[in-house]
């Protein structure tokens, strides 16, 4: 005998009760052993007694009975106003197999590319949300439509040429669940178009990503100007940039490679993917447009909002060559299954009423603020780096002396500093000389009360680090 509804009485609850015994004895057997093998967890809400007898099929009074020998057996707690809910002392899962327990993450994380949850504007994303599903019609809750809804696409015209100087329209952009997602739909779209070229510092995910997808990268040489464009091969079906804020190095890529990308794609008939990341993140310089409103119809711009808001939000778009929407409409599917449509209508009305420019402002003084106090603190205590890439964005590279790259990031564990290195970033076929040893640390991600703590376990690795390297450096020097 089973139970899984609650009459409309309460919440639902699914019990087999085993024949012979009594009910009242099946009925306790049955919720013990829901309680030794963690299917109701301490605290889980169990259904009034009454909802869950209908339920069953059983008398009121076997359910009642059952619930009162397994509060006074501490299996389960009974107060007035709160109901009957699973006690604390909740007995061991059931057996299985034994897992090693993942190392504990490092108090200080200083890894790029990810915003403090606790600055997420949860007062004005309930106002957009209470906004926008009051004024949402019927059908923004039935199947959606695989462009996005159109809401958001109006808002993102508006607000991206406004902010980025793109060129496009509401049937040219469509809505995805991030980056990683629109390069997937690209790939499968571009199909055999040919090899993509690629930075040769960027992130390795893109890399994987792209070879899942069974498309092969050429990488092309980066300097101080962003990508060397008259390196570009002729052969590639696409390229994909960050030219707003080349990452992770951090320079914008110079007006004149920009034309020199453009040509390139004029003259092969490739693509050019622009991955605007953290375009909105600028201090020191002024607004650099998306290489997209230059030209349109060669150009896909990428963006999301999991550096402005929240990683979790799942919400990116793409602004596409007219040529290219049919085709990844279609390579996404009649449905809608990736980014919900509150959602969509959320992040519309948070961008048409302003409270988005609002929120980037105020980030933008936030990440600048602690920007300078890591570039400050890092002059004064390590003198022998040099910190750059900082006019824009969530992260800084911290240049050190050659052949202390391994010994740095081994003494920054030491410390509990959660950061990467430099030479991870760099393709593993590119050419040419590498960049310079160096620290990729982001600067977002510690809420305030461990930001200082951070930077100065930072600094401290670093010191350590460093002095070892260059007495063992010294001291070779004296041997020879």
């Amino acid at each position: 005998m089973s139970g899984t509804g609650s009459g409309g009485l309460g919440v639902d609850l699914h019990l087999e009760l085993r024949a012979g015994g009594g009910r009242r004895a099946a009925l306790i057997g049955a919720l013990r052993e829901a309680v030794r093998g963690g299917r109701l967890a301490p605290g889980t809400r169990l259904p009034p007694y009454r909802a869950l007898a209908a339920d069953l099929g059983i008398a009121r009074n076997t359910v009642a009975d059952a619930y009162a020998e397994l509060v006074a057996e501490g299996w389960l707690t009974s107060r007035q106003g709160s109901g009957t809910r699973v006690a604390d002392r909740v007995a061991a899962p059931a057996p299985g197999p034994v897992r090693p327990a993942a190392p504990p993450p490092l108090p200080y994380d200083l890894v790029q590319g990810k915003p403090d949850p606790g600055t997420f504007p949860r007062a004005a994303w309930l106002t957009a949300a209470r906004r926008a599903l009051t004024a949402a019609p019927h059908e923004a809750f039935g199947i959606g439509d695989p462009h996005g809804r159109i809401e958001l696409r109006l808002a993102l015209v508006e607000y991206l040429a406004r902010v980025r100087g793109v060129r496009t329209s509401p049937e040219r952009i469509v809505i995805c669940s991030g980056a990683a997602h629109a390069l997937r739909l690209l790939a499968r779209v571009l199909g055999a178009a040919g090899p993509w070229a690629l930075e040769a510092y960027g992130l390795p995910f893109h890399r994987g990503l792209l070879a899942e997808a069974g498309v092969d990268t050429v990488p092309v040489p980066v300097d101080d100007d962003g990508i060397r464009a008259g390196d570009l091969p002729p052969q590639a079906g696409a390229v994909l940039l960050t030219p707003a804020h080349q990452f992770p190095t951090g320079g914008p890529l110079h007006p004149e490679r920009r034309a020199g990308v453009l040509e390139w794609a004029r003259a092969s008939g490739g693509l050019v993917v622009e991955d605007d990341y953290d375009g909105e993140f600028r201090y020191d310089r002024r607004p650099v447009g998306a290489l997209q409103g230059l030209d349109p119809e060669r150009t896909v711009l990428v963006g999301s909002v999991s550096k402005s808001l929240s990683p979790t939000l799942r919400i990116g778009w793409m602004c596409l060559p007219s040529a290219l929407v049919d085709g990844v409409v279609a390579a996404k599917g009649e449905r809608e299954p990736y980014a919900s449509a509150p959602d969509q209508l959320t992040l519309a009305d948070l961008l048409a009423s302003g409270a988005y420019d609002r929120h980037v402002r105020r980030m933008r003084q936030r990440h600048r603020a602690r920007r300078d106090r890591l570039v400050s603190v890092l002059a004064e205590r390590v003198p022998e780096v040099r910190v750059t890439g900082i006019a824009a964005g969530l992260h800084a590279v911290v240049e050190l002396p050659p052949g202390t790259e391994r010994a740095a990031l081994a003494a920054a564990a030491l410390h509990g500093v959660a950061v990467e290195g430099l030479a991870s970033y760099r393709h593993p076929d590119a050419r040419g000389p590498a960049r310079p040893d160096g620290l990729v640390v982001g600067y977002a991600t510690p809420p305030e009360r461990l930001y200082g703590a951070a930077v100065d376990a930072l600094c401290g690795a670093l010191s350590g680090a460093l002095s070892g390297a260059l007495e063992e450096t010294a001291s070779r020097d004296g041997r020879s």
